[in-house]
């Protein structure tokens, strides 16, 4: 190599530049998400003016007006209906929601016995969070305390009547204990048995799957309030005379087989995604019926669902408000039942406990749904690169 071509040549690497500023940073982000197009920034500019047009009354509303403390109406009425607030005021009537709040929560459960509901949410918690947490190793012990164990040592504690504990009947519970325990128990019941279901409604073997198809086919037919409402009122009819069934058992019931028929078909979609080969090369391992399901099948079709077995789950949550319909109350029912409470009686109460009850079922819904979204990304190994 000569001298001069020697000068051409760079003997170290030439540091990397910066990106330009439009390329990264929340600058970026805005350009790409909000700005790319004309259409987009019309639209993001008439978001910007409507939630300037909605959120300050809002807020006010809420926060800055709102009364935190104090007992009685008086607080969250105005002079005209005898309270301490100036004329026009409307704030949101939080003091009546700290008034109420152990109600909101237990119910009627008697106040020395509340140890018993929180110390089977302390349980409860312990053993969730390291389920939902997949480096944490001992899976398999873990959900047999979750869904074996503590529905039991929960039944005990709640009801009482053994070990020395104080019986507290069903009847005495409600708000959102009655909400998470219906929910809880729904969901522990409904997937597997809406996988049994799905697995039998495709059998080749014809009176398992129509026995399958029409209990699905009439469940999924008729509207839950109208399950509840059979499960309360016409079940005692059929069963002998002086035998009864609690009234939060037969909601039990209802929920869970109610849920159990959506479960199938959501579990059957998924099922029906699954490529014959799969089936076919597990056949050729020599792999049994139940072995094929278990390690090949169910694994890949309950991955596919997901988004369907999360949705019928936050469905089920909601619907729990129904069991007012056997007198049974949630955390909604609970809520509404303290509108009819003079102490409290305003025209910012009913509101107030309205938007409550909303935030804390959409706390749990979301939960759930940001969970399922994490589950959905850690599995999903085919597009990774």
């Amino acid at each position: 190599m000569s001298v001069q071509q020697a000068n051409f040549v760079r003997s170290e690497m030439i540091a990397p530049t910066t990106p330009p500023l439009l390329e990264k940073g929340w600058i970026a982000w805005f350009r790409k998400n909000l700005f790319a197009t004309p259409k987009d920034t019309v639209l993001t500019i008439i978001a910007i003016l409507l939630l300037a047009w909605f959120l300050p009354p809002v807020i006010r509303w809420l926060f800055i007006d709102a009364a935190w403390t104090g007992g009685g109406r008086g607080v969250c009425a105005t002079v005209a209906q005898g309270g301490a607030q100036p004329e026009g005021w409307s704030g949101a009537c939080w003091a009546f929601v700290g008034a109420k709040f152990d109600q909101f929560v237990f119910g009627r459960y008697p106040i020395e016995e509340r140890w018993r509901p929180v110390l089977v949410g302390i349980f409860f918690i312990l053993l969730l969070v390291p389920m939902l947490i997949p480096k944490i190793p001992f899976k398999g012990i873990n959900a047999i305390l979750l869904f074996a164990v503590l529905p039991v040592v929960s039944f005990f504690l709640l009801l009482g009547g053994w070990f020395g504990l104080e019986p507290v009947e069903t009847a005495l519970w409600g708000g959102l204990l009655v909400t998470l325990t219906l929910s809880f128990v729904g969901i522990v019941v409904s997937l597997p048995l809406g996988i049994l279901l799905a697995l039998g409604r495709r059998s080749k073997m014809p009176v398992i799957s129509m026995i399958c198809t029409v209990f699905i086919e009439i469940v999924r037919g008729i509207p839950l309030i109208t399950v509840l409402f059979m499960a309360s009122v016409m079940l005692p009819l059929f069963m002998p005379p002086g035998m009864t069934v609690d009234k939060f058992l037969r909601a039990l019931i209802g929920v869970s087989l109610f849920a159990s028929a959506y479960m199938a078909e959501v579990v059957r979609g998924g099922l029906q995604a699954i490529p014959k080969g799969q089936s076919e090369g597990a056949d050729s391992l020599g792999l049994g019926y139940w072995q094929k399901m278990r390690l090949i099948v169910l694994p890949q079709a309950l991955k596919l669902v997901i988004p369907g077995i999360v949705n019928t789950f936050i469905g089920m949550f909601k619907d729990t408000s129904l069991v007012s319909i056997i007198s049974m109350f949630d955390l909604l029912g609970i809520v509404r039942q303290n509108f009819s409470d003079g102490n409290w009686a305003s025209p910012v109460t009913p509101l107030t406990g309205l938007v409550f009850a909303g935030f804390t079922f959409w706390l749990f819904c979301f939960g759930m749904s940001r969970y399922s979204g994490f589950m959905e990304r850690l599995l999903d190994k085919g597009h990774k690169r």
